[in-house]
């Protein structure tokens, strides 16, 4: 064999040796990080950072209603807290800052005692008709009343009629009919007097008058003690 015979042998077989030795000899070790520190001769003081919170100027309270109250007094039994919601709305957005109170208007109070006396009638009736036999006989009757008789052959119907009977008398008896309106304490409409709801714009200008009028005095107040 020639030497470029002798070279593309040994060529490849020296590679192939020199693989094998590299694959089965272990990994020379990592050389270890070197940390250096670097310290500072002129030590600074530390200073804590103070953090300055943001103050915003408070809005004082305003509004050509601020200082106001209007009370609406209305028949909660009789469905009108619909309309006060709605007057007490359109109030709030035509004098901001005015302060606008719900309240319920009581029936007098003899029409508030007969109302706590019907659910009591109810129970009786249904009672008697329940156990009737038993009861008279308590009661010093030696046997129960005619009408006893004819009102047990449709028991169920007297006891039904009995209670939606009661009902719309406790209701009717509840029944207020009012939706009265005041103004720092005064009244500024009746719907007891006058027989019907406010306008929304007679409401409006009603509750304008009073609160120009109350300024007027509390100006000629001021004026008079300065």
């Amino acid at each position: 064999m020639d030497r470029a015979q002798l070279l593309l042998v040994g060529l490849p077989l020296f590679l192939f040796c020199s693989d094998i030795v590299n694959l089965f000899s272990p990994q020379p070790a990592k050389p270890a990080a070197h940390h250096h520190h670097h310290h500072q001769s002129n030590s600074q003081p530390i200073i804590p950072q103070q953090h300055t919170s943001l103050e915003f100027p408070t809005q004082k309270a305003s509004g050509i209603g601020f200082g106001n109250t209007v009370t609406i007094n209305y028949c909660s039994s009789c469905s009108y807290r619909g309309p006060a919601v709605t007057m007490k709305e359109m109030l709030e957005s035509q004098f901001p800052g005015i302060n606008v109170v719900l309240a319920n208007y009581p029936p007098p109070l003899p029409k508030r005692m007969l109302s706590k006396l019907v659910p009591v009638v109810q129970f009786g009736v249904m009672g008697l008709m329940m156990g009737g036999e038993q009861i008279f006989p308590r009661l010093g009757f030696a046997a129960p009343p005619q009408w006893y008789y004819s009102m047990r052959t449709n028991r169920f119907g007297t006891m039904a009629s009995t209670w939606l009977l009661g009902n719309f008398l406790q209701s009717f008896l509840q029944n207020s009919g009012a939706f009265e309106v005041y103004c720092n304490g005064e009244m500024v409409f009746s719907k007891l007097r006058e027989k019907r709801f406010p306008r929304e714009i007679e409401l409006k200008d009603l509750i304008a008058l009073r609160i120009a009028s109350s300024r007027v005095i509390d100006g000629a107040n001021g004026g008079h003690w300065s």
